[in-house]
């Protein structure tokens, strides 16, 4: 069955969401006949150009950032009306609100919302944030599935009064032909970094957000350096850079000016990932299956992750986890990867790759979403 599906988000720009959809799109199974169509609220972002390069369309509504327009609702209603849409997936709160409104009124049979977080703390965001979050507690009745990408967003949602017709838990997926140990790729960024082979380097690619929790993670750095003096830090993502006072700030506080490389945001993940020894990730909330957990296991570098969201079940054995807003805690569990030989440090990676390609390729996820679909219109 050929299936004609609009994909709403909120923006295409560099996020976990932004980025599942494009590896969706790329590795969508071409037996499926599926035509696709996306259409950003926003903007085009770091993923517009790339989706319309594989001939798909993109529709950018320009609407401010937490706002719907007048303008951008009609557009995405006429959109909606001259297509002949089998199903609207919405891809965030904002995209999930606006979509289910638009897709009834516009006579689409079936929307379906993609939910990538778990328990948010709500207060630290928009009052429209919230807004949105409470009327989509109050319609979740109404779309005809909802698609977690972890097993801790479903039962955050769940607890906070989510009540879908159908759940269904779809993790992310990656490309393990593009992500994978690269020796050339390591030494190439330790040599831009100014870092030498032997050092041993944690990285953390996350963009600076409350719920990332950069606090946590260089307190914890500055504990790892006083059993470390030579240990280096590459932080990478969104705001990471200089010119960030906030991040400047923690950088003082904690005396780590000379092992702190900040990185900033950078495409080909592929090429940084290699460079580390671990990769960690410090958040505090809000995690559902963090995109580079897997992406850092598939290049064969070992996790350690606070215990957030799916970041357990995810890493299992191939690394470690420890609980959030804990820095002592997180230092230890560095420590205790750091501490083993580069042998078993070696292995660890390989168990982690394995982990990846057996379980979460990302053809296997894209044809349990082309099922989801199907299932729904055969319905």
């Amino acid at each position: 069955m050929a299936v004609d599906i609009v994909h709403v988000i909120t923006t295409l720009d560099t996020g976990g969401a932004e980025a599942m959809l494009y590896k969706l799109l790329r590795h969508w199974p071409r037996e499926s006949g599926a035509a696709h169509h996306v259409v950003s609220l926003k903007d085009m972002g770091a993923y517009g150009a790339k989706i319309a390069a594989m001939g798909i369309g993109v529709t950018v509504l320009d609407m401010p950032a937490g706002r719907a327009t007048p303008g951008g609702m009609a557009r995405l209603y006429a959109l909606l009306r001259q297509r002949r849409v089998d199903i609207v997936q919405t891809w965030l709160y904002h995209a999930d609100l606006l979509g289910l409104i638009l897709g009834k009124m516009s006579g689409v049979s079936r929307v379906v919302w993609n939910i990538r977080c778990s328990r948010m703390d709500l207060g630290r965001y928009s009052r429209s944030t919230r807004l949105v979050f409470s009327a989509l507690v109050r319609l979740s009745c109404l779309p005809d599935a909802v698609v977690a990408n972890s097993a801790a967003g479903r039962a955050a949602h769940e607890a906070a009064g989510y009540r879908p017709r159908q759940w269904r838990v779809l993790p992310n997926g990656f490309d393990t032909n593009l992500f994978r140990p690269d020796a050339s790729a390591r030494e190439a960024l330790r040599q831009e970094l100014g870092i030498s082979a032997e050092a041993p380097v944690i990285g953390m690619v996350a963009r600076f957000d409350p719920m990332k929790a950069h606090d946590t993670f260089f307190a914890a750095a500055a504990r790892l350096r006083r059993w470390r003096p030579g240990i280096r830090f590459a932080l990478v993502g969104e705001g990471m850079t200089a010119d960030n006072r906030a991040v400047m700030s923690l950088i003082r506080r904690h005396d780590l000016h000379s092992s702190v490389r900040l990185l900033g945001r950078r495409d080909g993940l592929q090429r940084c990932y290699p460079a580390f020894d671990l990769h960690t990730l410090s958040s505090a909330f809000g995690e559902g299956f963090p995109n580079v957990i897997g992406e850092a296991m598939a290049c064969g570098v070992p996790c350690v992750a606070t215990d957030v969201g799916d970041s357990a079940a995810i890493i299992q054995e191939t690394g470690m986890v420890a609980g959030p807003n804990d820095p002592s805690a997180l230092a230890e569990a560095w420590e205790a990867v750091l501490s083993m030989s580069p042998e078993a440090r070696a292995a660890l990676g390989r168990r982690a790759r394995e982990r990846i390609v057996n379980t979460y390729e990302i053809s296997k996820i894209a044809k349990a979403y082309d099922r989801l679909y199907n299932e729904l219109c055969a319905a």
